[in-house]
């Protein structure tokens, strides 16, 4: 989708809107991430529709005028085959109990944010 950007109290920001379609058992599913920051919209134009990607996230939730909005952050984005350090080598079997093969392997302190922790609050400069 095409960029968002403006002028805030702390600074200039840009945001870009990209959806992600999965196959979810026979039928595929659309889920809708947002890019924030001037680097991660810039690391977005790496990627053509139709590209295969993993996406890292954090979910966020919020309240104005009544309404509820919940936005997905991304924190990373990587090709789909790419190797990650954090990511186990692969069996040799696959075991019975496999998991979806959507899943990805649990976020690291390596993989959080530099905001991680940040007092609440700290990132409420919403445009609207």
């Amino acid at each position: 989708m095409a960029v968002q950007s403006g002028q805030s109290a702390r600074g200039a920001w840009a945001r870009q809107d990209f959806v992600v379609e999965y196959q979810d058992g026979n039928f595929p599913t659309s889920v809708c991430f947002s890019a924030w920051g001037q680097d991660k919209v810039q690391e977005l134009d790496k990627y053509q529709v139709g590209d295969a990607v993993k996406v890292s996230f954090n979910v966020k939730g919020r309240e104005y005028n009544g309404r509820w909005y919940n936005d997905l952050r991304v924190w990373r984005i990587a090709p789909a085959g790419a190797a990650s350090a954090a990511a186990p080598a692969a069996p040799a079997a696959t075991p019975a109990y496999a998991a979806p093969a959507y899943s990805a392997p649990a976020p690291t302190m390596e993989d959080m944010p530099s905001d991680f922790g940040a007092p609440q609050g700290a990132d409420e400069d919403f445009p609207f």
